[in-house]
C-alpha cells in the first residue's frame, strides 16, 4: 500500500480495507472503493480516449508512478455472451486505432521464417513420435490415439505450410501494413458489465496486426464457444484484409505440440483436445474457404 500513499493522501482517502486482485490493489474508503494499479506511462488511456473508445474504467486521478480508476462490481453472466461482448469490443477497438505504418522488407520476412521454422519442427517432432509408436508391439491407449488421427495431423501441418506461402506470395512486396491498438490480454475475466461493459488490464497493450488478439483468444478458448459466431461479429465491424484473413488461418491452424509424460489418464486428455481443436479449427474455415474459392 505504501507505493498509493502520495495518489491516496491527494485525493484525502483514508483507507479502511484493502484487496489485492493480480496487479490491482482495490481500496474501501468512506467516499466508496477504488481501484489502483501502477501507472504504465504510455498514456493508454488518453490515447484510447482520442480515438472515441471509452469502454475502460473512469479514470479518477493518475501521477506518473500510479493511476486510479472508478471501482466496478462486475455482474455475473453467460461466458458464450461474455465472450461475444470481449470479440466486439475488439472489433471496435481496432476499427477506432487503425493505421498504415510503413515497413521495411525484413519485417515480413522475419513472421514468415519464424512461422516456416515452427510449422518444420512441428512436422518433424511427429514424424518421430508416430516412428516411435508404429515400432512398438503394443500402443498405450494415447499412442494408439495418436496413431489412429496422425495422418489429420499432418493434413493440418500441410495446410499451414502451404498457406504461408500463399501469404507471404502475397505480402513480399508490400511496403505498409495495417496496424491497430492490440488489448493483448483477452481473457473472460479482463471484461466487466456494469452499466456498460469494459475491458481492464491494459498493461500489455501494443501496436501490431489486428488479428493478434482474435487469435491469442480463440487459442485460449477455441473449444468452450462458437467462433463462427464471433467471427462474424468481428469481421461485421472491422472486416479482415485478404493477407490478414490467411494469416490468422495461418495462427490458429498450426497444431499444438503435445509433451509426453508417463500418465495415460492425462496423455489421452492432451491428443483429444489437440485433435477437438483441429477438427473445430477446419469447420470454422472450411466456410470462409469455399467463399474464397466460389465453390
Amino acid at each position: 500500500m505504501k507505493q498509493f500513499k502520495n495518489i491516496l493522501n491527494r485525493n484525502d482517502l483514508k483507507v479502511s480495507k484493502y484487496t489485492i486482485k493480480g496487479k490491482t490493489t482495490i481500496v474501501q474508503t468512506p467516499l466508496g472503493q477504488f481501484a489502483l494499479k501502477k501507472n504504465k506511462g504510455d498514456n493508454i488511456y488518453k490515447y484510447l480516449s482520442s480515438r472515441n473508445f471509452d469502454y475502460f474504467p473512469k479514470i479518477i486521478d493518475e501521477d506518473k508512478d500510479n493511476i486510479m480508476f472508478e471501482y466496478l462490481e462486475d455482474i455475473n453472466y453467460d461466458d458464450s455472451q461474455k465472450a461475444f461482448d470481449i470479440i466486439h469490443l475488439i472489433a471496435l477497438l481496432h476499427s477506432k486505432t487503425t493505421y498504415y505504418k510503413e515497413i521495411d522488407y525484413d519485417e515480413y520476412k522475419n513472421i514468415y521464417e519464424n512461422l516456416k521454422q515452427k510449422i518444420n519442427y512441428l512436422n518433424n517432432y511427429y514424424l518421430d513420435i508416430i516412428n516411435i509408436i508404429e515400432s512398438k508391439i503394443y500402443m498405450s491407449p494415447s499412442e494408439y490415439l495418436i496413431s489412429r488421427n496422425i495422418s489429420k495431423i499432418f493434413s493440418c501441418i500441410y495446410y499451414c505450410n502451404n498457406e504461408l506461402e500463399n501469404w507471404y506470395e502475397l505480402i513480399k512486396n508490400k511496403k505498409r501494413k495495417r496496424v491497430v491498438t492490440l488489448h493483448n490480454n483477452l481473457k473472460l475475466e479482463n471484461l466487466i458489465k456494469n452499466k456498460n461493459i469494459y475491458l481492464i488490464s491494459w498493461e500489455n497493450s501494443k501496436i501490431d496486426l489486428p488479428i493478434y488478439d482474435f487469435v491469442n483468444f480463440y487459442n485460449m478458448y477455441a473449444l468452450d464457444f462458437d467462433f463462427t459466431i464471433l467471427l462474424e461479429e468481428y469481421e461485421r465491424i472491422f472486416p479482415l484484409l485478404q493477407e490478414e484473413k490467411l494469416l490468422l488461418n495461418i495462427l490458429i491452424s498450426i497444431p499444438d505440440k503435445i509433451q509426453i509424460n508417463n500418465n495415460q489418464y492425462e496423455m489421452v486428455k492432451k491428443v483429444r483436445k489437440l485433435l477437438d481443436k483441429i477438427y473445430k479449427t477446419e469447420a470454422l474455415l472450411t466456410p470462409k474457404e469455399e467463399e474464397t474459392t466460389g465453390t
